[in-house]
């Protein structure tokens, strides 16, 4: 036998060997690429060099910031003004790829790929001397790879590539719009160009960021305050707002409303928009849902948004957060406050000062999955049957989701043990479950530290714009490293089944 058709059968058998591998389990192929982005994150952030000379952060605090962009949590043991442009630049590109529209649309074509591996390869071997495929028509091309597509078939993994690149298009688009919008804003608006001038940062950079950081609800901000200090810009917060909302919770919808609109624009491509239109459950893409399931989504999260507001409202209105905006600018800020809870994690407001009924409310919030969905008008009959049937799988995920939280807020009670008999004012067990709760979520919330409410005054304790965990034990940092792994990935690992 000719040696190249050994060493392509060898390749094949390689090639087969390795589709199967990441098709069986998405879970730990999505977490290698998790760990692998956070490790050259990490490298690239500790190779440029922070922006001031005086202070370099620890190894450690850098790799945790990777692991935080990455899962799009922007849980901080750094101040962001201590990054320097370039670094900057490294964590908007790891919230980038680490989203959930950008993963979810690599593991879509991904995916694809491998099913037509799967089906182009037979026996480790590939014929060669094959007509160009452009040359052929799809039954001809079908034919002379050896598979076994019907029209049914055929129609299905070519949808699923337009859906692809349809994604690809909403990501583009919106994030392409949103930095631009938010560097005219800041062009145009004087007090919010002296902030940014006062805090020696880049506009471009910092509108790039800021909108790919809200987009994959991550929630970092350049500044140390995060938001605070554009809180009276509030035709900045609305743009943010409408980011988040497009890139969570809107997403669904916004995704079915991209592909009506290319079927009805683009006649070639009409089968395949309907065929995604018609059979979301034969697609199985997580986001791809029903119209009633979209609905059901939005309306779910608009509800989430009017407890808090009515909340912030009731006991918030006046508190020293909001007290120096006019009612339009409060309006705004709340609205941008509830917005967040549940999407990227950014704030205008000091959350330790915020009242205990509301602390435990946005911790509720927080701990609510993706596309939590109240079912607010009547499914049909299949319909109620398949949800019958999911019922106590979803039971049990939420079961599983607060025992894990459970057993975190435990193990990291135990690294910080000495901390918290030391500093027991700081370091209390619903601070504890607030910031693991928020990293669970990939939302980024933290109470902080204040030294003011330390037993035992230090001369050397500095109030510090990063989180709370900012103050912990490294040995209580890789806990919520874990936290925020498995928070990333909770849709697979909900029920702990790894195979």
């Amino acid at each position: 036998m000719p040696k190249f058709q050994v060493s392509l059968r060898y390749s094949s058998s390689k090639l087969t060997s390795l589709c199967h591998i990441l098709s069986v389990n998405p879970f730990w192929t999505r977490i290698l690429y998790f760990v692998f982005l956070s490790l050259l994150g990490f490298w690239g952030l500790n190779v440029l060099e922070p922006r001031t000379d005086s202070f370099k952060p620890r190894k450690f605090d850098l790799f945790f910031t990777s692991v935080s962009a990455t899962t799009v949590s922007s849980m901080s043991t750094v101040e962001m003004e201590i990054l320097s442009n370039p670094q900057l630049i490294i964590m908007t590109i790891l919230m980038f790829i680490g989203g959930e529209v950008f993963t979810s649309m690599a593991g879509l074509f991904l995916s694809n790929f491998i099913s037509e591996k799967n089906n182009v390869i037979d026996d480790g071997e590939i014929e060669l001397g094959n007509p160009k495929p452009e040359n052929l028509n799809p039954e001809q091309l079908a034919q002379n790879k050896g598979e076994t597509f019907n029209n049914g078939e055929h129609l299905l993994y070519h949808s699923i590539m337009f859906l692809g690149f349809v994604i690809l298009g909403y990501l583009l688009i919106v994030n392409i719009l949103g930095s631009a919008t938010v560097f005219l804003f800041i062009s145009f608006v004087s007090s919010a160009r002296s902030t940014l001038k006062s805090k020696g940062l880049n506009l471009f950079t910092f509108s790039i960021f800021t909108t790919i950081s809200s987009f994959t609800n991550c929630g970092f901000i350049p500044t140390n305050e995060n938001m605070v200090v554009f809180n009276k810009n509030s035709g900045l917060l609305l743009v943010i707002i409408a980011l988040a909302l497009l890139g969570n919770p809107l997403f669904p919808m916004c995704l079915r409303f991209s592909i009506w609109v290319m079927g009805k624009c683009v006649s070639k491509v009409g089968d395949y928009c309907d065929y995604l239109l018609k059979n979301t459950r034969e697609i199985g893409f997580h986001h791809l849902f029903t119209t009633r399931r979209s609905c059901c989504v939005v309306g779910t999260a608009l509800v989430f948004v009017v407890v808090q507001a009515v909340l912030f409202f009731a006991m918030e209105w006046n508190s020293a957060s909001l007290k120096e905006l006019n009612p339009f600018e409060r309006t705004i800020g709340v609205l941008f406050q509830s917005v967040n809870t549940s999407q990227a994690g950014e704030t205008i407001v000091n959350l330790p000062a915020m009242s205990t009924v509301i602390l435990v409310v946005i911790t509720i919030i927080m701990y609510f999955p993706p596309y939590t969905s109240i079912p607010f008008v009547k499914d049909e009959k299949k319909e109620q049957q398949n949800q019958e049937k999911r019922e106590g799988k979803t039971a049990k995920e939420l079961l599983s989701q607060l025992a894990s939280i459970c057993v975190f807020v435990f193990l990291i009670c135990i690294t910080e043990r000495k901390n918290m008999k030391e500093d027991p004012f700081n370091f209390t067990p619903f601070n504890f479950l607030f910031e693991v709760v928020s990293a669970y979520g990939n939302v980024g919330y933290s109470l902080g530290y204040s030294c003011k409410l330390r037993l035992k005054d230090e001369a050397n304790c500095v109030d510090k714009s990063y989180g709370f965990v900012g103050r912990w034990s490294d040995a209580g940092k890789t806990v919520l490293i874990v936290v925020m792994m498995l928070g990333r990935l909770k849709r697979y690992n909900m029920v702990w089944k790894f195979s």
